[in-house]
């Protein structure tokens, strides 16, 4: 299957935090079926540990990301939007805390950017503005676990944590392919808490015509604006993974990262650093953006 080779420029440089783990109280109003107008009130607080990466098939409708996102804009759906951060698929989300991060465990094979600018990539031919909300995108595909914990900061700002932005990720299952416009696996749409950060949970995703296995994603701050780049793995790892089923259904490539051009371009900024976790992998990454 053919992808979008654009690859785009600009990488930056800042001082910044990394991506710990955080726990709060928040407050929220209940969303409406239409953006900017949430009826109800109530109040939640309380703390809890993320889980490894499901597995399981999410069947509940999705709420709207673009109504969340236009909500964003008002004082009472700060909190809706934390508690949405580590939800499932939901018309509405439940005000409270999003979940906190484990320690991972194991040693990385490559080291994260404290806070530096994405570089830009172009989306590729299988984008789809699905609006799916939810934590857990696996929709019973299967494959290597992979908990992926995501940090928003704006570099310009001191890499200022940017809560209430909505980050959406897409990929291609172990056998290569994407989910088309009746199928909506491994794709999702979280909204980041007060400190910047959502969660998902995915697989690492197999290779396919020629490129870099690797992970899309948009952030869009508002409505107006947002930021398309992608996620590389490290090929050492890559080659472990594809000995495991599913993936040994085909025969892998010898080198599945260094034949794209992609990869050369950007794979020192936007490579994924995976620690073991569970019977798959934890990658923590912090997304600098303009």
């Amino acid at each position: 299957m053919a992808d979008n080779t654009n690859t785009g420029t600009g990488a930056g440089t800042g001082t910044g935090t990394g991506t710990d783990a955080s726990t709060g109280a928040g407050t929220g109003a209940g969303a409406g079926t239409s953006a900017g107008t949430g009826a109800g009130t109530g109040a939640g607080a309380g703390t809890s540990a993320g889980t490894g990466a499901g597995t399981g098939a999410v069947s509940s409708p999705a709420t709207s990301r673009r109504a969340l996102l236009l909500a964003a804009g008002t004082a009472g759906a700060a909190a809706v939007l934390a508690g949405a951060c580590a939800a499932p698929a939901t018309t509405r989300p439940t005000a409270g805390q999003p979940s906190a991060s484990p320690a991972p465990t194991g040693a990385g094979t490559t080291a994260a950017p404290a806070c530096v600018l994405a570089v830009k990539a172009g989306a590729g031919p299988y984008y789809l503005d699905v609006g799916l909300v939810r934590s857990d995108i696996t929709q019973g595909r299967d494959g290597v676990p992979l908990r992926l914990d995501l940090t928003v900061v704006r570099v310009p700002d001191g890499c200022r944590p940017l809560p209430a932005a909505g980050v959406e990720v897409w990929h291609a299952d172990a056998a290569g392919d994407y989910s088309t416009g009746k199928d909506t696996f491994l794709r999702g749409t979280q909204i980041t808490d007060r400190t910047g950060r959502c969660v998902f949970h995915t697989i690492v995703p197999g290779w396919y015509a020629g490129l870099a296995p690797h992970i899309h994603f948009t952030v869009r701050p508002d409505t107006h604006t947002e930021t398309t780049s992608q996620f590389f793995f490290p090929e050492d790892l890559l080659t472990k993974v594809y000995t495991r089923p599913p993936y040994t259904r085909r025969t892998p490539p010898e080198h599945p990262n260094t034949r794209d051009s992609r990869y050369r371009a950007a794979g020192t900024t936007m490579t994924l650093p995976l620690t073991p976790h569970g019977n798959g992998y934890h990658a923590t990454y912090t997304i600098g953006i303009t």
